[in-house]
């Protein structure tokens, strides 16, 4: 009896045994699948629109501007991504005031820097994009800088420059969301240099098209809020 008892129970620290690495070799192999899961990202492109410009255009009367904006994926952190739109500014100097407007386009890069975590979609980028403005100039009048205590400084009328041109270079750094699926907000700012700017006869340009107020020393400064969809063709 004894016998059979040892006997009976070394088959169930047998079974119990076995039970056992039964359950670690399927939890080892739910972990294995677990860890062989790779999230695929989309590609595609995106398109969509800068809204900053329609509200400085409704805050201010001397504005007007529309920019559509457009990326495309061509490896897991690259993008190759484009800028074009239009804008009207008037401005107002001491002694001039002037309006420019036309139509203009960037071209460039950007380069995500940030780790997305699963099937994240998020960007924290730097770019670089080449601009191309081509615009007209009109001088809505220009007041002569003298002493208005001896000599009185009336408005002189001028007329329209056509066919004028800018090109510049702009780094840039900023931000995209995934809010929704496929649904993109996003914000940068940019400092741009100018390359070159063809100018009316005596008088310089203030303002080109894609490129802003142009500063003294050449340079300038951007900023984009833009709300965007991705149009997904593949998942790599």
């Amino acid at each position: 009896m004894q016998h059979m008892f040892k006997y009976f129970i070394s088959i169930i620290a047998m079974f119990v045994l076995a039970e056992t690495v039964a359950q670690e070799q399927k939890i080892d192999t739910l972990s294995t699948d677990k860890d062989s899961i790779v999230y695929k990202s989309p590609y595609g492109i995106r398109i969509g629109i800068d809204i900053s410009k329609p509200i400085k255009g409704f805050i201010g009367d001397s504005y007007t501007g529309l920019e559509l904006v457009a990326d495309y994926r061509i490896k897991k952190r690259l993008f190759i991504a484009t800028e074009i739109g239009f804008e009207e500014e008037t401005t107002q100097e001491y002694y001039t005031n002037s309006t420019a407007k036309g139509t203009y386009i960037r071209m460039g890069f950007n380069y995500n820097a940030y780790e997305n975590w699963l099937d994240m979609n998020n960007e924290i980028f730097v770019g670089y994009r080449y601009g191309l403005s081509f615009f007209e100039q009109k001088i809505n009048n220009f007041t002569p800088n003298v002493n208005t205590s001896y000599f009185p400084a009336n408005p002189i009328i001028s007329g329209q420059t056509d066919n004028l041109n800018s090109h510049w270079s702009e780094l840039m750094v900023g931000f995209k969301v995934e809010t929704f699926k496929h649904f993109f907000v996003s914000a940068s700012v940019s400092y741009k240099v100018m390359m070159f700017v063809k100018e009316p006869d005596n008088f310089q340009t203030l303002f080109s098209p894609g490129f802003n107020q142009i500063f003294e020393s050449g340079t300038g400064f951007g900023f984009n809020y833009t709300l965007s969809y991705l149009i997904p063709f593949s998942k790599k």
